[in-house]
């Protein structure tokens, strides 16, 4: 059996430096994540308003707090699906042929949402958004790291203007859907959505082709005397959860909690099959193992940075003077706040690690600078509590904080975790990646239930306190962790 890792067979030439000084198919994964993204943050920010606003403002009156926890729910649900699609990928169609269809998957969620009114609306369109998501996201990651070979010291600059692409995107959806849901409806936004993601799914398509094989390759093929099997196990997986939600077992009440489980335990049956495979070998098996302190630094960064979407959703239309010279700004303008400081700071950071070469800072360390940072952001609320608006330059100097988190550990995480990930589990180690977001996110949404805003100081100080601990903790075993990554930075 071949030892040979897959990031160390690129599809593109060492010299390829047509696109900014890296490959040229990076300009189409650009493209494609960025209408994504669109269309994504676009719908999400106005789903949190659209679900708990009154009937009167078009909403459709679920109670505040059981609406966060929803939509830290279905943001987790996304990342959960990213399995699915990363099975589908290693096992059965290879990763582009996977995005494509999550692509078309998207778009029909988009349109839902914006044709079918009320509740069977808004869950036809968030399942159909949510499996096309997870399935696009670690497809789309997976084939950014077939261009770079494992010791490229472009890839994790690679990534960081790939991450670039998808905050281009964030920025302007929730601008575009934002000024439509004030002044036309909500449902004029998520059109808007649908439009961006047919866009982004027409110029992929034209595109697609020029990909490289290694694209269309199947990592680990599953052989055809095992299809049935697997296809009774999905049926069979379907009918519990049909049955869970049937019987009210799993309800609105408790989804964010199941979400949560159900992210652990997948995670840990990955982790399972990954370590007994007999595919996996010894120094591939220790970079796993280096991988879990990432994955619980990851899953806890997370549950901060995503209560842009519970929390700081409601503190921006509640709490937060949005007054600009005598014109009100929408509420979900504040979500592409944090877009607008990576667009200026990726290129930054990505020049920063390109110049810094193999003296820059190892993965481990760099979480932990992100995670710290993260924590800070949280504890920068703290002179801002207690009665009174919240002023708009204050809140865009937190979300400066949770940006510069955000460059230390998400683009690198998925750059690390496509150089850590065995030859035989690559796009679904990408999704393991994921399933850390999966759980922080739907932590955000549970977490932000705790908020009071008669008391806190607790909340604040609880969180943005907890995450920084857990960063010293993380700095303090990078040496460790580096060892066991057996020459991966």
């Amino acid at each position: 059996m071949s030892t040979t890792h897959l990031s160390d067979r690129p599809a593109t030439t060492p010299g390829d430096t047509s696109f900014f000084g890296h490959p040229k198919m990076l300009a189409s994964l650009f493209s494609v994540e960025m209408w994504e993204r669109f269309s994504f943050y676009g719908m999400q920010g106005i789903l949190l308003y659209y679900m708990y606003f009154t009937a009167a403002q078009g909403g459709l009156e679920i109670e505040q707090g059981l609406a966060a926890g929803l939509v830290g729910a279905y943001g987790g649900g996304v990342y959960l699906s990213t399995i699915l699609g990363a099975w589908l990928a290693d096992r059965l169609f290879g990763s582009e042929r996977v995005l494509f269809g999550s692509a078309v998957l998207i778009m029909a969620g988009h349109i839902a949402l914006a044709l079918v009114p009320g509740i069977p609306g808004l869950i036809a369109g968030l399942v159909l958004v949510g499996v096309g998501s997870g399935g696009l996201k670690a497809n789309a990651t997976a084939l950014v790291g077939t261009l770079y070979g494992e010791k490229d010291e472009r890839r994790d600059a690679g990534f960081s203007i790939f991450y670039m692409g998808i905050n281009a995107g964030a920025l302007i959806g929730p601008l575009v859907t934002g000024w439509l849901q004030e002044s036309q409806g909500f449902h004029w936004g998520f059109g808007a959505a649908a439009v961006g993601m047919a866009l982004g799914l027409g110029i992929y398509a034209l595109g697609r082709k020029k990909l490289p094989d290694e694209a269309h390759r199947v990592p680990n093929p599953l052989p055809a005397n095992q299809r049935t099997r697997f296809g009774l196990i999905f049926l069979g997986i379907a009918a519990a959860v049909a049955a869970l939600l049937a019987t009210g077992a799993v309800n609105a009440e408790n989804l964010a909690m199941s979400m949560a489980y159900a992210a652990i335990g997948a995670s840990l049956l990955y982790f399972g099959l990954i370590f007994s495979s007999r595919k996996v070998t010894g120094t591939e098996r220790k970079r796993v193992v280096a991988f879990i302190p990432l994955y619980v630094a990851s899953a806890a960064f997370w549950a901060l940075f995503q209560q842009q979407f519970t929390f700081i959703a409601v503190y921006s239309e509640e709490k937060l003077d949005r007054n600009v010279f005598g014109w009100e700004m929408p509420a979900a303008w504040v979500q592409s706040i944090n877009p607008v400081f990576i667009i200026i700071f990726a290129g930054i950071m990505a020049a920063l690690w390109t110049r810094l070469g193999n003296r820059q800072p190892g993965s481990a360390l760099k979480f932990s600078i992100g995670l710290f940072v993260m924590g800070l952001a949280f504890l920068a609320f703290i002179p801002l509590a207690g009665s009174g608006k919240t002023p708009l330059l204050a809140l865009v100097g937190i979300l400066l904080l949770f940006t510069l988190a955000e460059l230390f550990l998400s683009p690198i995480g998925l750059s690390v975790t496509t150089k850590l990930a065995p030859q035989a589990f690559h796009t679904q180690m990408v999704a393991l990646f994921f399933l850390s977001v999966s759980l922080g996110t739907t932590l955000a949404g549970i977490l932000s239930g705790l908020y009071n805003p008669d008391d806190e100081l607790p909340y604040f100080i609880g969180i943005g306190g907890t995450a920084m601990v857990l960063a010293v903790g993380l700095a303090a075993a990078s040496p460790a962790i580096r060892k066991l990554m057996g020459g991966v930075r």
